[in-house]
């Protein structure tokens, strides 16, 4: 996101039918048998390795130290988003950033790492020794004097390459992204937007290559500014003229880079989506997003708004999410990119944020995982108290296991619903309008009294309920049982709530 040569004549003739010999018996390779629905709830995690050989360590967001892939996937993450670049740097540096360990060693083993804790894979070939993106495509110094000709075959060889590799390891992703972020092209100039039949060439290379390992894994062709519709329509109609093959249109959506708030061109994000899959007939995934690092909680609403989206994509073809590094921190990366989802709590100790917390929902066949509600005051957490009855009240308790404490949060437009994973009931403000009344629990409903704006306090959020005003309030309350209440607007402590892992 960050703004093998052949010769001519019997060489060319040899190499060709070494790769064909290759391809031939991959395609005898077995491949795992998949669920016929997935919705990706990912993590770019490229940064990850070389940060931890720096030293990073990270905590979940209630302070204790684990595996940051670990914590991602206590939150719902359940995929895992790997760049590739051809030949990079040794110290895996480039103009003051780091790339990650995107050469094949690297993509490798953490594949498999993933693959280890069952999350899937997307593979991002960049086609660069660097970052490739909408202002570089730069060729890799080692392909810089082919022809065209010989460009071509460099995609497929390198793409065969790293495909084989991964198979090797048992890993067939599910997706492979032919370039990243190529509104512009890739492999400047001969692929360039100026030369759409060169660029369609260069990324067919790419999807046969892939196809020749991984039939199964989808091919997507992945473009910047997702809710720019006429962008796409411009470049799609282009590539299709032209014989592009792709299965997926992958979009990064980042209302940071964009200049507005995301509820700004959310529904512009949705209209584009919508638009791709009618008019070209193919699945859409969100391949990056991200949100400030400084604003966990509009991070978490936006993210909670880009699965509504995807998930009303017609026909199931709003494949997933994938956000772009959520373990960095500006405090850690040497070009302080901000859009990670940690703060530095010291040194190299970094916590994720609340924000984290939007994958832990139970849409898109993910795997339901939950999160609980602490009370900044008091300590003490929601709890639904094993109520089941319409009209109970919502209590709070000393932290435990017990599912009374775990709830799900869904989107609802800009709003929230806290769903209870014991009893199914929503918190519900059931209409009381007077400070010191106690929230209550119903069963799931499109009463405004169950919805609730999210709202940043620092690193804790508010709930404020769409039909009275009133906010969620611990009301001082240190005792077991005690209920939750409502109160009017205030800067008490008593009202600010951290979102944690069970």
């Amino acid at each position: 996101m960050l703004q093998s040569k052949l010769g001519a004549g019997m060489s060319v003739l040899l190499c060709l039918v070494l790769v064909l010999g290759v391809g031939l018996s991959v395609g005898m390779t077995p491949e795992p048998v998949k669920a016929a629905s997935f919705f990706a709830k990912g993590a770019d995690i490229g940064w990850l390795n070389q940060l931890e050989d720096n030293g990073v360590v990270w905590q979940d967001s209630g302070g204790v130290q684990k595996d940051a892939l670990q914590i991602l996937k206590d939150n719902g993450v359940n995929a895992v988003r790997l760049r590739v670049f051809v030949n990079p740097p040794s110290n895996f540096q480039w103009n003051g950033t780091y790339l990650g360990y995107g050469d094949k060693t690297g993509v490798l083993w953490m594949a498999q790492r993933a693959k280890n804790m069952g999350m899937r894979v997307m593979i991002d070939f960049h086609y660069s020794d660097h970052w490739a993106d909408p202002g570089k495509q730069d060729k890799p110094s080692a392909w810089v004097n082919h022809s065209f000709s010989q460009l071509k075959t460099d995609v497929y060889n390198h793409t065969f390459d790293i495909m084989r590799g991964l198979a090797d390891e048992g890993v067939y992703p599910d997706w492979v992204q032919v370039g990243n972020e190529i509104r512009g092209g890739l492999l400047w100039p001969d692929g360039d937007y100026n030369h759409f039949n060169n660029m369609a060439q260069l990324i067919n290379s790419g999807y046969d290559a892939v196809k020749a390992v991984s039939p199964s894994s989808k091919v997507v062709v992945h473009l910047d500014k997702g809710a720019d519709n006429s962008l796409y329509r411009w470049f799609f109609d282009n590539l299709t003229a032209n014989g592009g093959k792709f299965d997926v249109i992958g979009m990064s959506y980042y209302p940071y880079w964009d200049g507005v708030d995301y509820t700004q061109n959310i529904n512009d994000l949705a209209y584009n989506m919508n638009d791709m899959v009618s008019r070209y007939g193919k699945d859409v995934i969100i391949c990056e997003v991200g949100g400030l690092e400084s604003q966990p909680s509009n991070t978490y609403n936006m993210l909670n708004a880009v699965q509504s989206k995807l998930l009303a994509v017609p026909n199931g073809r709003g494949l997933g999410l994938f956000y772009w590094e959520p373990e960095a921190n500006s405090g850690v990366l040497p070009d302080g990119y901000p859009l990670g989802a940690t703060s530095k709590v010291s040194g190299n100790v970094l916590r994720f944020t609340s924000a984290i917390g939007a994958f832990a929902g139970s849409g898109g066949g993910g795997g339901a995982t939950y999160v609980k509600l602490k009370n900044r005051a008091s300590g003490l957490y929601i709890d639904g108290m094993g109520r089941t009855a319409n009209g109970d009240n919502v209590g709070q308790w000393s932290n435990s296991s017990s599912y009374n404490q775990q709830w799900i949060i869904e989107t609802v437009g800009s709003y929230v619903k806290i769903k209870n994973r014991a009893s199914g009931l929503y918190i519900d403000g059931m209409g009381r309008t007077t400070n010191g009344d106690a929230a209550g629990q119903w069963s799931g409903g499109g009463s405004y009294n169950q919805q609730w704006q999210q709202e940043t306090v620092g690193s804790y959020v508010k709930f404020r309920n769409r039909a009275t005003g009133l906010y969620l309030d611990g009301m001082g309350r240190t005792a077991n049982g005690s209920d939750l209440g409502q109160w009017s607007e205030s800067s008490s402590s008593n009202q600010q709530w951290q979102i944690v892992s069970p």
